[in-house]
């Protein structure tokens, strides 16, 4: 179907520079004249709490850049904060447009809501445009957006500034064709990568079985074991040191520093990696480590479910927030190491409900067993042996997820722009029962490859400020 696809059959200059042209019935209009603005309300202070769990959605830049469809949101407030902050409700199916770093995300409101200061809400002009075909566009107009930002303190569009922007306008049954054909693609795509998604889970627990035997057993399948006196440790081979975190590192969490997104949206300069609790989070100019250290995730969500790596190696120069641990080995192989304190149970060192926590303290006095030296490089280079094949599955199956993505892009690009005329192809397509999350923003979630969980509230207090 995709493959047939063709040109329409005459195309006119638009005028736009990054539009190019356009199919010659097509109009081209400013956003404001294709939706209403609505800008955000100014946040509560703090000793306005009870203001807070309301009812209403408050929808924030931390919360548009999580999700491509906004039900809920981090916070929400009551109606009378609404009025203290005199900010608008906006309808459902309305786009939300982050005004404030990082800019140019954008959600569609699946319910009524509200938005803060930080993003400004478009409500399409039924007469106009289908609002799900503005936000594929919107999607394109990122580094657009940006490059409209001004300021000083942080970098912010303005509702005038948005509304210069310029978009393609077919007319409404073809936007509707355009939707439809979209969703379909979608569709299709999603199924793929959810596929190659179940295939990685699978041989991750496979590479972490090779690696937990090897890290708690040794290479050794007669070894003789002892007790370790310590319960959940059990058994460990009898040569084998039982040690703690404490002593086999050193921790350098006194040399972290975060930073606000705001802050890093105003770098120009962006090489070295900003690490968090669940690894790389952004690129800032400058860095704090150049070195080769372990890094644990001290809070989130992941402490519990897993999701993610909780022991992190990185290498070389970078920089790490408030939300890792930094770790030095004192005299074993960083990658043993590394296995060892990614296989452990933290659950019973974790504190908080809400948001796990683990401490410094509580970190530093876990136990671990320690076999000498020359045999942690031995496991490792044995472990990397075995686990040779199910890594390389890996590495493939995300290349050609990340083809999928990119093959995805480009062909919303070419339908929104024009370049591909879909509407033989929308007008064939079966009908299909709706499935959850329709937007093609929707699987990063599920490999949590766009999650930024652990700076989350970090991101919220700096929109909010």
């Amino acid at each position: 179907m995709i493959a047939d696809l063709k040109p329409y059959p005459a195309m006119k200059n638009s005028g736009v520079p990054w539009l190019g042209e356009v199919p010659e019935h097509w109009e081209v209009r400013r956003l404001k004249q294709a939706f209403t603005r609505i800008v955000g309300g100014s946040t509560p202070s703090s000793a306005e709490s009870s203001f807070w769990d309301g009812d209403v959605v408050w929808a924030t830049p931390a919360d548009v850049s999580k999700n491509s469809r906004l039900r809920d949101s981090l916070r929400r407030i009551t109606r009378d904060g609404l009025r203290l902050c005199s900010s608008e409700l906006v309808p459902a199916g309305s786009l939300v447009v982050t005004s404030r770093a990082p800019v140019g995300n954008v959600a569609i409101a699946e319910t009524e809501l509200c938005t803060n200061q930080g993003c400004k809400a478009l409500v399409a002009t039924p007469a106009v445009v289908h609002s799900v075909f503005g936000y594929h566009v919107l999607t394109m107009l990122k580094d657009e957006l940006r490059s409209l930002g001004s300021g000083t303190t942080f970098t912010e569009v303005s509702t005038s500034r948005i509304g210069t922007v310029s978009m393609p306008v077919p007319p409404l049954p073809e936007q509707a064709a355009i939707v439809r054909f979209l969703d379909h693609a979608d569709r299709r795509i999603r199924r793929y990568i959810r596929a190659k998604q179940k295939l990685i889970k699978l041989l991750e627990e496979q590479k972490q079985a090779i690696i937990h035997r090897a890290v708690t057993r040794g290479l050794d399948p007669n070894v003789r074991l002892k007790p370790s006196g310590v319960e959940w440790l059990g058994d460990v081979p009898e040569h084998w040191e039982v040690s703690r975190v404490k002593t086999e590192f050193c921790c350098l969490n006194r040399r972290r520093v975060p930073l606000s997104g705001s802050e890093r949206g105003e770098m120009t300069v962006r090489r070295y990696d900003y690490y968090g609790a669940s690894g790389v989070i952004d690129k800032v100019e400058s860095y704090l480590f150049d070195d080769e250290l372990l890094l644990i995730a001290e809070d989130g969500a992941n402490l519990v479910l897993r999701n993610l790596p909780l022991a992190i190696i990185a290498r070389g120069k970078f920089w790490v927030n408030n939300h890792a641990h930094i770790l030095k080995p004192k005299r074993g192989n960083l990658e043993y190491l590394a296995g060892v304190m990614e296989q452990l149970n933290y659950l019973p060192w974790i504190s908080g409900a809400a948001q796990p926590k683990l401490t410094q303290d509580r970190l530093m006095s876990i136990a671990v067993a320690v076999p000498p030296r020359e045999e942690q490089d031995s496991i490792i280079v044995r472990a990397a042996a075995d686990t040779a094949v199910p890594r390389a599955a890996i590495d493939h199956a995300k290349r050609e997820i990340d083809i999928l993505r990119e093959y995805r892009t480009r062909l919303i690009a070419d339908v929104v722009t024009g370049k591909l005329d879909v509407r033989e192809a929308a007008a064939g397509l079966p009908d299909e029962a709706e499935e959850p999350e329709p937007l093609y923003e929707a699987d990063a979630l599920a490999d949590a490859e766009d999650a930024m969980a652990d700076d989350l509230d970090t991101e919220l207090q700096e929109a909010e400020a």
